[in-house]
């Protein structure tokens, strides 16, 4: 008996404390794990490599796998594309293959904006080069270098895509009503071209603009006959 229990007149409870700790270990017998593990000694013979599967009939054959497969060659139909036919109209072979309309149409005017944009650019170059004066700061040239290129470059490169984008479409269009492109559609379309350009400017601006493309157009005749 204790200090505490021998002032208070209790005693221990001894009975209680030997059924919590028999119904402990009955808990835990009851709750101890009975199974139990074995391992297996691995055997290297029995593990399957690469060539196991690989070789196996069950896989698909990868020529099977292509779009084609199992069609027979020699009955296919292919399919014809028109659009992909060149144009058949007598003088229509230019520098580039032409399927027609929209191929000139493009090829022309986009070859012409950026032939014009680049002598544009050179002129505007060498015209702020020649307004400064040659003892103004680097930085004062450069500037006038790159407005004079500015301005002039895409000027005469957007006239120019304009011109053509009209001259390709006239151009066109007389030779599918004349079933021919010759130097007289150039001739011609150049002139409706440059007046077309200038149509708002007055009679006198339409007329030398229509003879200047017209001229254009007669040069680029000769030199496509001379050279393709």
């Amino acid at each position: 008996m204790s200090l505490w229990g021998t002032l208070t007149g209790r005693k221990p409870s001894s009975t209680a404390s030997t059924a919590s700790s028999s119904s402990s270990d009955t808990h835990s017998r009851d709750t101890a794990p009975t199974t139990t593990f074995t391992s297996n000694t691995f055997d290297p013979t029995s593990a399957q490599d690469v060539s196991s599967f690989l070789g196996n009939s069950s896989l698909p054959d990868p020529s099977q796998l292509h779009p084609l497969a199992g069609l027979n060659q020699q009955t296919l139909d292919y399919l014809s594309l028109d659009e992909s036919a060149l144009s058949d109209l007598p003088g229509s072979r230019s520098a580039l293959p032409s399927r027609g309309w929209s191929d000139d149409l493009q090829y022309g005017t986009g070859v012409t904006y950026l032939s014009a944009l680049t002598l544009g650019g050179a002129y505007g170059m060498a015209e702020g080069l020649r307004r400064t004066p040659a003892s103004a700061p680097p930085k004062i040239r450069l500037n006038s270098v790159l407005n004079s290129i500015t301005r002039r470059g895409p000027f005469l490169g957007n006239s120019a895509g304009i011109i053509a984008m009209c001259y390709n479409g006239i151009n066109s269009t007389i030779g599918y009503y004349r079933g021919k492109h010759d130097s007289a559609n150039s001739i011609v379309a150049g002139a409706l071209s440059g007046m077309l350009f200038k149509s708002t400017r007055g009679l006198r601006p339409m007329m030398i603009s229509g003879a200047l493309v017209a001229g254009a157009a007669g040069v680029w005749t000769v030199i496509r006959k001379t050279l393709f």
